[in-house]
């Protein structure tokens, strides 16, 4: 199985969930009421998800908690970052792989809702 199919199954429900979303709400709103939204859709399709999950950092053997918290992971096997940003930066790319990295989890979907269109503004990602 290649990097890119890892998931893909979860991936492309996901999305097509946020695609609904955003066709119904569109851009412009804040990114609680895009996640409280999309929570209801992985609902509706049967997903079971885990939300505002806290992701502690391992430093010299001892967890903490620092404070970070993965918006979604669904079904144990995709974790979803949500923005409501005018543009995804290299921050945002970041943040993503820094959570996949400390949550264990391989494949990472940033999804920003403020995009004219949903398509432009998802980024996939596999560790």
């Amino acid at each position: 199985m290649t990097q890119q199919l890892i998931h893909a199954d979860v991936s492309s429900r996901v999305i097509g969930a946020a695609i609904e979303v955003h066709r119904e709400l569109g851009p412009g709103l804040l990114e609680s009421a895009y996640e409280e939204c999309l929570c209801y859709e992985l609902s509706q399709a049967g997903l079971v998800f885990e939300r505002q999950l806290t992701l502690p950092v391992q430093y010299k053997r001892i967890r903490l908690d620092c404070g970070y918290r993965a918006d979604l992971v669904v079904a144990k096997a995709v974790l979803v970052e949500l923005k409501a940003v005018s543009a995804i930066t290299e921050v945002h790319e970041a943040q993503l792989m820094t959570y996949l990295r400390i949550s264990g989890v391989r494949v990472g979907l940033l999804i920003n809702f403020n995009s004219a269109t949903l398509k432009e503004g998802i980024v996939r990602r596999v560790i």
